[in-house]
């Protein structure tokens, strides 16, 4: 598991000295990186001298994606983030510490960034106490953001997390309608609806969303796997229009675009290519012997086989690009020399 990037700011000589001991203990989960304003520090060289503004120090870690943890008041912390702070789904998550080592209080970023779960992780190895303000916390009840952040579900509009939530704390539950499967224990607040839902529910997790008015938050697993096949030359603008309308008529989520496929005479296609990139997802290439032996019906042309050796290249190269378990959920569809289909991977929330 990849460590958390969290950069560590002190403000007194003891504060400094905690700094230390936070990346001592934390090394296995955390690489921390320490800084200061503390000039009686410099000489012991703990912590890298911040010289900027503290506004221009914390806008440099919140571009980099960085956490960060304040050793100091909460009045430090909250001016030197309030020129950047956005809204929940893209804050960087902040910490504040007291210098003694006795309270950690997630200030920013609580769920779905993940500050409260640093914040627990930090307290147990200090001895100190997390303070958390967040009401389900509070309350002692499911968090829909933390389940959507554990689960790397895309959140269709934050507006939804704080209807749910509101609703989760007036009603004491919330219903929920999962198009995969679920692992773990329920919750006793989450009553699980059968997908597709025949009526309306608080929570929807699925690639697929027929109507607005179907949830109050939908959110969306990464498990859409385009095959793409087309003439030479097609540019990115062309295949990511074509893709944009395919998805719209099926109502399936940009977001839940996991990777491209094609046959392997296609590897070097650039506008395929860029169109990955674009959507920073793989680009996988098969064999049309592999593509050729794939399981399952599919539309089938003999104009394909005689270029490339196979009948059939975006609706087989999905369904290989899903694996096992994965199914076709759009069938081939073509345009001016571009064809594409869509097939969903196995995939599985855990709460």
């Amino acid at each position: 598991m990849k460590k958390t990037d969290i950069a560590v700011i002190s403000f007194t000589y003891r504060g400094a000295e905690l700094a230390e001991h936070i990346q001592k203990v934390m090394d296995a989960a955390w690489s921390c990186k320490l800084y200061t304003k503390c000039s009686d520090v410099r000489a012991d060289g703990i912590g890298i001298p911040v010289e900027q503004p503290l506004f221009t120090w914390a806008g440099e870690q919140f571009a980099a994606g960085n956490a960060l943890l304040f050793i100091g008041a909460c009045g430090i912390a909250v001016r030197s983030i309030a020129p950047h702070v956005k809204d929940k789904l893209s804050d960087v998550p902040v910490l504040v510490a007291d210098e003694a080592g006795q309270f950690v209080i997630p200030l920013l970023a609580g769920h779905y960034g993940g500050a409260n779960r640093l914040a627990g992780e930090l307290s147990r190895a200090l001895g100190a106490t997390a303070v958390l303000t967040t009401a389900t916390d509070v309350n002692g009840l499911f968090a829909v953001d933390v389940f959507a952040a554990t689960n790397h579900l895309a959140i269709a509009s934050h507006d939804g997390i704080a209807w749910v939530s509101a609703r989760l704390l007036r009603d004491g539950y919330l219903t929920m309608s999962v198009a995969g499967e679920c692992e773990g224990e329920i919750p006793p607040e989450v009553r699980l609806v059968p997908y597709p839902p025949k009526k309306p529910v608080d929570v929807l997790v699925a690639p697929q969303c027929e109507d607005v008015e179907q949830c109050s938050l939908w959110l969306i697993p990464s498990c859409l796997m385009f095959g793409i096949g087309c003439r030479r030359g097609k540019s990115e603008e062309e295949l990511e229009a074509f893709v944009r309308e395919t998805l719209e008529l099926a109502k399936l989520s940009w977001a839940a675009v996991a990777g491209i496929a094609s046959v392997d005479v296609k590897a070097d296609e650039a506008g395929i290519l860029a169109l990955a990139e674009r959507l920073a997802v793989p680009y996988i290439t098969y064999p049309a012997g592999r593509l050729q032996c794939a399981d399952g019906t599919f539309t089938s042309s003999d104009f394909v086989a005689q270029q490339v050796g196979v009948d059939n290249v975006c609706e087989r190269a999905a369904v290989c690009a899903a694996g096992e378990g994965g199914r076709l959920l759009v069938q081939k569809t073509a345009c001016e020399g571009k064809t594409l289909a869509i097939a969903e991977r196995k995939w599985s929330v855990k709460f």
